[in-house]
């Protein structure tokens, strides 16, 4: 979000610097993937080898996943300071995540049924050709796999923190203090935070990782059941390959949907930073008495950035929003903490009735 003015509170809503290495190592795999299914299909096409255009019209579900990846990475990019993302892009990165694992949850169920078709109606296999063909496919796997483990992330981008503060001290039409604006202040978390943050996962990544990661282990299945084939005249062994390959995958895709859901869904309420926030709400010394929690939510904005709102109950004149706000600043993981404390007894004062004349 852009700064709606010159104001010393006002600040940027951008999470996460993006991943420029996973941006162009993504758009370089899907090149090659790319060219892979074009060389394949062309050539089975010439040679009127069916299992040249299985594997390149196979390859081209990846070659889409991929590029979803790589678009994702641009488009977050380009609209990271656009205003109607109220928490920055970064889930961008995060939704095409979520469909590449169904990409891949689809690329297993063809591989399933296509296995359980040829187990069941047996078909003759070039076993030379087809052999050349995956160790072909197995040489460019590792290679987009090498230029997608090198883009991995070493720099999570820079943290940009800002909290928000709200005092609620009564309704103003009864004579108490009642401010009608946010204080807001930006401050960079400890460079050595108390409690150090896990490196994020670039989720993203890991999906085109998978697909490449994925063609790669089927490559090497193909490779053992052609050459026991080819050696024993083990022909079921191909089909049986592919069944226990497309279990494989799907174990990954699986992994994936859930990893990505939960960002998606926000459900982060079971993750361990949240207990620390509990923990430093209630147990901080600083409190003469430790406040009552009303209302707590956590939720991802980055790999690993989170935003916290916290409303607390206190009659504690030294827990202020400011004094809160100090306290959570430990952690650097917090990149943008809002804060309301109540006063119970301001509550009770209003609600009391008026004294007998």
């Amino acid at each position: 979000m852009q700064p709606t003015g010159n104001s010393p509170w006002s600040h940027t809503h951008v999470f996460d610097e993006g991943n420029r290495a996973a941006e162009k190592g993504t758009r370089v795999v899907m090149l090659i993937t790319a060219a892979m299914m074009f060389v394949e299909i062309a050539a089975g096409w010439w040679f009127n080898s069916m299992a040249l255009l299985a594997d390149g019209w196979h390859m081209s579900s990846h070659a889409v996943a991929i590029g979803l990846s790589a678009l994702a990475y641009t488009a977050a990019r380009r609209y990271a300071n656009d205003r109607r993302f109220a928490f920055g892009t970064w889930k961008i990165e995060v939704l095409a995540g979520f469909a590449s694992a169904i990409f891949l949850l689809g690329v297993a169920l063809l591989m399933l049924s296509g296995s359980v078709e040829r187990l069941l109606s047996p078909q003759p296999i070039q076993f030379a050709e087809a052999i050349v063909v995956a160790t072909l496919g197995l040489a460019v796997n590792i290679g987009c796999a090498l230029i997608l483990h090198a883009a991995h992330d070493t720099g999570h981008g820079h943290h940009h923190g800002h909290h928000h503060g709200h005092s609620h001290a009564g309704d103003d039409t009864h004579g108490h203090d009642h401010p009608s604006h946010q204080s807001h202040d930006s401050e960079r978390a400890p460079a050595h935070p108390e409690h150090g943050s896990p490196g994020g996962t670039d989720l993203n990544l890991r999906a085109a990782y998978l697909h490449v990661v994925a063609d790669a282990a089927t490559s090497v299945l193909a490779i053992v059941a052609l050459l026991g084939g080819m050696v024993y005249g083990w022909g079921w062994l191909d089909p049986a390959m592919g069944i226990v390959g497309s279990f494989l995958v799907a174990r990954w895709a699986f992994g994936l949907i859930s990893d990505t859901g939960r960002v998606l869904l926000d459900r982060e309420m079971d993750h361990p930073l949240v207990d620390k926030v509990r923990q430093a709400l209630t147990g901080d010394t600083a409190w003469q008495a430790p406040p009552q929690i009303d209302d707590l939510h956590v939720w991802r904005v980055g790999r690993d950035k989170f935003a916290v709102i916290a409303s607390l109950a206190s009659d504690d004149p030294s827990l202020t929003p400011a004094a809160v706000r100090q306290v959570l600043a430990r952690y650097a993981e917090l990149a943008h903490v809002s804060v309301e404390v109540n006063r119970p007894g301001d509550l009770r004062k209003l609600q009391a009735p008026p004294a007998a004349a």
